[in-house]
């Protein structure tokens, strides 16, 4: 038994491993430097909180898994019972396994072995620290008795140290998910559950704490994301001990699982992540290890032209395939046929769960249009929503016992369906066979929409809650689907962005973020889900001139230059606008081809501006060389010029020129005189930019200006 130290990428965690019991978190964060054995012990030493008036006798520390027999009070880790006894535990440190390279490009991997004996229960602690600094926790627990245990709860937790005085998390709806909610960190636990059998558009995504006043670029900062696309929790807790903690795990129904004689349960992964650089730092670790993921997209990611808005139900071969020709006019490269080409499927009342062409709209089949499509040179996409069921449908009329349902009646219905049980062992098998028979039969097919359009409520599966078991079978389907089909890309949608989690990622391409193309929401919608995805894995469309979701007006610049900064798409009906507005989509499409593969492949940066009503964001090439930022008006401002912009991330010693983007109309302003330097561009070092920026024009509500920075040396 030891003092472990895993370090990486500017990155400590401090394990005291010595026993008897579960080892302790001795610090998690910044860097400690190369400590020997009694370094490492003299800093053990050193964080043991004192003794105090009316408390235990010997000092109480957090442990990996914190427990009353420890002296634990604060919530529960792992909660359970066999029947009314072994609801408590005391495990004891079995042994280690450590696996720590030499070489920083590879990840430390530690797995601790704990068992109690008198409670019948076996734990494993897997901790893994990345080379980018990310740390990634899992428990496991085994039933080593000779009767059930129901688990309740087991929910890895970390510590944090008291400087950490603030909490942001994100909150949301349809049609405006990723909503900030930042408030002080005071005494008490801040639970935020969802209950939703999805991730939910209001997930927190990231539970941040901080030092007072951290923002995008400063302040050092803690994260955690629970990787799990069912019910779940994430919490941050601070005790008037002194003990501060963010933890999430599972949020598991009553009876929901219960481990038979040598059966285990797997928490879901807990991603953990520290920065001394403020959010973008956070983002920074994130995406850079989503991107070297081996299933990490490395394919440019395809312009995409998604037909909903264009056609909605209406499906005619003729009207789709001179639609495809004008997306391939102006640079579209794949082509999504959406809801809507299944039997019965007039409107969104009837068909799901019928995976069969229909004939009657299709009466050759999908085939005429998949082969225009292919033969343009696009690639050619189609939306399923295979999980769920309309009670006017076949599948349901001949299997009402495969809804996830109470016994003896449904859930109240939510856009007029139900949900299949994917645990069902028949209902899994007609799903599976039905897509992979599509996609077989369709070779064409490169990309998958896969929907996901109402919570699972009052989801029971054979009388018991079943929404544990439905996640599972979701991840089965979509892991053997794709190993029948690897070639094809398959998206996360759940009316719009209810199911983004770091596990539905590790079977998808990307997420479609929200069902809104409002340019304006979409603004504040894809700037805090990028503090968890990098840009290309974003869905992000230039919708029609006026949102169907908000009713607003936008000029194509401020539409365009929004969804720039994602997995660039159109869900618009290109066939009804001018021959001026489809040559200016087909710059602006020309404009992210050409600025791609800095977009999706750079380190994103966003501004703290003192201005709310000015939005500025950027990615800069990891190098240095190049960089493209934009700047938002959001609304009027109380000043008539709100001060410069800076622009972060380059590299202080280097010249840069910036120039607006070349190719793309200038976005519409309130200036008599522009600032001088915007004609010709500006010369300025990344040190003057970053601290001093630029006065950028005086922008028009809701207009955005496109620069792209160029390093002259």
């Amino acid at each position: 038994m030891s003092l472990l130290h895993l370090r990486r990428a500017r990155t400590s965690l401090v394990l005291d491993a010595r026993g008897p019991g579960l080892p302790r978190v001795v610090h998690w964060g910044g860097d400690v430097g190369d400590l020997d054995d009694d370094g490492l012990g003299q800093l053990a030493a050193a964080t043991v909180p004192p003794v105090v008036p009316s408390s235990f006798d010997a000092p109480t520390v957090l442990s990996l898994l914190p427990e009353a027999s420890a002296g634990w009070s604060g919530r529960p880790a792992l909660a359970g019972h066999r029947d009314r006894a072994d609801w408590s535990t005391a495990f004891r440190l079995d042994g280690l396994d450590v696996d720590d390279p030499s070489d920083d490009t590879s990840p430390v991997r530690v797995g601790v072995r704990a068992s109690d004996p008198g409670a019948g229960l076996s734990l494993t602690v897997e901790l893994t620290l990345d080379p980018t600094g990310l740390l990634m926790l899992r428990h496991r627990l085994r039933n080593d008795g000779d009767t059930p245990y129901e688990l309740r709860e087991l929910t890895p937790v970390l510590p944090v140290p008291a400087v950490a005085t603030e909490l942001l998390d994100l909150t949301g709806r349809w049609c405006r998910e990723r909503s900030p909610q930042r408030h002080p960190w005071r005494m008490g636990t801040w639970v935020r559950e969802g209950r939703h059998g999805r991730t939910g558009h209001d997930a927190t995504l990231l539970l941040v704490a901080g030092t007072a006043g951290f923002g995008f670029g400063h302040g050092e900062v803690w994260a955690v994301h629970t990787a799990w696309s069912g019910d779940h929790v994430t919490f941050a807790e601070r005790r008037p001990t002194g003990q501060a903690t963010l933890g999430g795990g599972e949020l598991l129904a009553p009876g929901e699982v219960v481990l038979g004689p040598g059966a285990s349960y797997a928490s879901p992964l807990l991603y953990a992540a520290w920065s001394d650089a403020g959010l973008d730092g956070l983002s920074d670790v994130l995406h850079t290890h989503l991107r070297a993921r081996p299933r990490h997209p490395r394919s440019p990611r395809p312009v995409t032209l998604n037909v909903w808005e264009a056609v909605y139900f209406d499906h005619d071969l003729d009207r789709l395939r001179a639609l495809a020709d004008q997306a391939a006019e102006v640079g579209v490269e794949r082509f999504v046929l959406d809801d809507g080409w299944f039997r019965g499927r007039r409107a969104d009342t009837a068909g799901l769960g019928d995976w069969y062409v229909d004939e009657d709209v299709w009466p050759d089949g999908l085939h005429p249009l998949v082969t225009h499509v292919t033969k343009l040179g696009l690639e050619f996409g189609l939306w399923v929503e295979p999980e769920m069921v309309n009670p006017d449908s076949d599948l349901f009329r001949a299997h009402p016992d495969w809804v996830l349902a109470a016994p003896g009646r449904m859930p109240p219905p939510w856009r007029n369906q139900q949900v299949l049980d994917l645990a069902h062992p028949e209902a899994y098998a007609y799903l599976l066979d039905r897509l992979d028979a599509l996609l077989t039969e369709h070779p064409g097919i490169g990309y998958l929409k896969w929907d996901h359009n109402r919570d699972l409520t009052e989801a029971g599966h054979r009388g018991r809650p079943g929404v544990h078991a439905q996640t599972e079978a979701v991840y089965r389907l979509l892991d053997e689907l794709r190993r029948r089909h690897p070639a094809v890309e398959i998206e996360s949608c759940a009316s719009g962005g209810a199911r983004v989690d770091l596990e539905i990622l590790a079977r998808t391409d990307r997420v479609w973020a929200s069902d809104c193309n409002d340019a304006l929401e979409r603004l504040a919608i894809q700037r805090w889900t990028g503090l968890l995805l990098p840009p290309e894995l974003v869905g992000s469309h230039i919708g029609p001139e006026r949102s169907h979701t908000t009713h607003r007006v936008h000029d194509l610049g401020f539409r365009a230059t929004t969804a720039l900064f994602g997995h660039y798409g159109i869900e618009w009906d290109i066939s009804s606008i001018s021959p001026a507005q489809r040559a200016e989509l087909a710059a602006w499409v020309a404009a992210h081809k050409r600025l791609r593969p800095l977009l999706h492949g750079g380190r994103v940066v966003r501004v703290d501006h003192p201005d709310p009503a000015v939005w500025a964001h950027g990615v800069v090439a990891h190098d240095g060389s190049r960089a493209v930022y934009a700047v938002s008006r959001l609304a009027t401002s109380v000043a008539e010029v709100p001060g410069a912009v800076r622009l972060p991330g380059l590299d202080p010693a280097r010249r840069y020129a910036v120039r607006p983007a070349e190719g793309v109309p200038a976005p519409a302003t309130v200036q008599r005189v522009e600032p001088g330097w915007l004609a010709s561009g500006a010369t300025l070092t990344g040190a003057a930019l970053a601290r001093v920026g630029l006065q950028v024009p005086a922008l028009h509500p809701e207009q955005a200006l496109l620069l792209e920075v160029t390093a002259l040396d």
